[in-house]
């Protein structure tokens, strides 16, 4: 406090920084949660407001919907905003307590019967989705949907019946994976980087980097793209990079890369911040509104991927 009284301001970043700029495409184009988001990360914000925006995406039946996340549109709730919800909680410090027992409760109303999540439950039937996302009657499960959630429950000590069978699923997911595509590979690692067995998960994390790099899943030289396949199904340039496995280098898949494959791509990502501010959308867009919705949570992971790595953004 200062000695009127009043909090101090927070430090604003130098002009024309990536954060500087990324600051003003937040202002202009984010949802109120991404706004709030953004401040608690970057501008000392506090976690309250986080919160009470987030709220706003909850269900009675203790899932998110709402299209939170901006490929599903309409109420329903969803494993795939259930888990973004729980991704922004773990962020700001409150993933736990009453608000994630109800969470978990959630996930066991919608388990598949192997006690893992299905990407989509049918209730998304009627609303509008994005036509690469299936609407089946007896989804399967996912490696996609259901490795983050139990990684984040799991990094917060969080503890669940819904949690046992989950985890043996990730595992036995995880360990048979004898093909993949970059996303199913970024959720196995979500798994993995707070799986409680740590030797199990180091020996896993070490067969599915071999994977990564056997198939050609993680573009290593940025300026010769055209060399790396893009997965079946994914936009035209849809490539993955290193920092898209490893977000922080104490992830497990920062060993799959050298330090020079690791500063290539940092580059790469620093250098995509559009004259905007904000970092593009890399996935198939379907309609606007998606590319305009996602985009600010897609410039707020670029930051804290480029700050964890010890990048300079303002």
């Amino acid at each position: 406090m200062s000695e009127t009284g009043a909090s101090p301001l927070p430090a604003t970043p130098p002009a024309r920084s990536p954060l500087f700029r990324a600051e003003h495409f937040v202002w202009l184009t984010a949802r109120v949660l991404e706004q709030h988001l953004f401040a608690h990360d970057f501008l000392n914000g506090g976690a309250d407001p986080v919160e009470t925006a987030l709220d706003a995406y909850r269900n009675e039946d203790g899932g998110y919907g709402h299209a939170l996340e901006p490929d599903l549109r309409g109420p329903v709730s969803q494993p795939l905003h259930t888990a973004h919800a729980l991704r922004v909680l773990d962020w700001i410090g409150r993933c736990g307590g009453q608000r994630v027992e109800r969470v978990c409760r959630y996930l066991t109303s919608v388990s598949t019967s192997d006690g893992a999540l299905p990407a989509v439950h049918p209730s998304q039937r009627g609303y509008p989705a994005a036509p690469f996302v299936p609407i089946v009657a007896d989804p399967p499960s996912e490696l996609l949907a259901t490795g983050p959630v139990v990684g984040l429950l799991h990094r917060n000590e969080v503890w669940h019946a819904w949690l046992f069978r989950a985890t043996d699923f990730c595992w036995q997911a995880v360990e048979s994976l004898e093909k993949s595509h970059p996303y199913e590979v970024e959720a196995a690692v979500a798994f993995l980087d707070s799986a409680p067995d740590r030797p199990r998960a180091e020996a896993a994390a070490d067969r599915l980097g071999r994977l990564v790099r056997d198939h050609r899943l993680a573009a290593l030289d940025p300026d010769r793209l055209d060399e790396y396949p893009v997965a079946p199904g994914y936009a035209p340039g849809e490539h993955h990079f290193p920092h898209d496995y490893a977000r922080t280098p104490s992830s497990l898949a920062r060993a799959w890369f050298t330090d020079e494959e690791m500063t290539r791509s940092l580059d790469h990502l620093a250098a995509t911040q559009q004259e905007d501010g904000g970092w593009p959308v890399r996935w198939r867009q379907w309609t606007p509104v998606v590319a305009f919705e996602a985009r600010p949570m897609v410039t707020i992971e670029a930051l804290r991927t480029l700050r964890a790595h010890g990048r300079p953004i303002g």
